[in-house]
């Protein structure tokens, strides 16, 4: 059984097989979850400004031109691994996103699959509920409808979120004392959506808390 063998970004961009384009296609994986966002193309000068910058900088074939991922939405992509195949002919590109990786706002470009994959395997896709919240409340700070329940929160500011963020701490505390699985299933629920709006309001991404657990599990 092979051993993963470490190297420098510029000795594994010369073991790179790049196409007849001069380009190497590049999977992206989110380093937490392991979820793959999204494929593009890197050639040899946005693989050396991915090496420098420390963030996914790709090739569009479709502009002809380099693409800096987030350099204009926000949505950046921190480099955290890149692996090359046994081939020499894949890129994969682990990393920490700062947001959505799919231009339609949704976690990753990956979002359509069969309904046999649906079914037979369920648990894949069990904190699908955090992504989705998480890009709800992301857009509701951004649009803040009237009326929406996190609009309020917002436009009281931190200080508010604080507040409801110790009460509904408080209230699991009671739940669990009281030893009540349904009372602390929805005070759990509530301490962790506004967990959620804490985090956005402070623009922390829950993808760092989930890198920090990891790193932790690992020591």
């Amino acid at each position: 059984m092979g051993s993963t063998v470490f190297m420098p970004m510029k000795e594994l961009a010369a073991q790179i097989k790049w196409d007849e384009r001069g380009l190497v296609p590049a999977i992206v994986q989110d380093a937490s979850t392991k979820q793959v966002l999204m494929m593009a193309y890197m050639n040899e000068e946005s693989f050396r400004l991915s090496a420098e910058k420390g963030e996914t900088v790709f090739w569009s074939r479709s502009r002809n031109e380099l693409w800096h991922k987030g350099a204009t939405s926000g949505n950046t992509q921190r480099i955290a691994s890149v692996k090359l195949d046994c081939d020499g002919d894949t890129l994969l590109v682990e990393v920490v996103p700062a947001g959505p990786a799919c231009h339609t706002g949704a976690t990753t470009c990956f979002e359509r699959e069969t309904q046999a994959a649906a079914e037979t395997a369920p648990s894949a896709h069990r904190f699908a509920i955090l992504e989705a919240l998480e890009r709800t409340i992301a857009q509701r700070e951004k649009d803040m409808p009237e009326g929406a329940y996190t609009t309020y929160l917002f436009d009281k500011g931190v200080d508010k979120i604080l507040k409801k963020v110790g009460e509904e701490a408080a209230e699991v505390i009671i739940a669990a004392k009281n030893r009540s699985a349904d009372e602390l299933r929805y005070e759990a629920s509530d301490l962790i959506f506004h967990l959620l709006v804490l985090l956005q309001e402070q623009k922390l991404p829950l993808d760092e808390v989930l890198q920090e657990l990891e790193r932790r599990h690992k020591k």
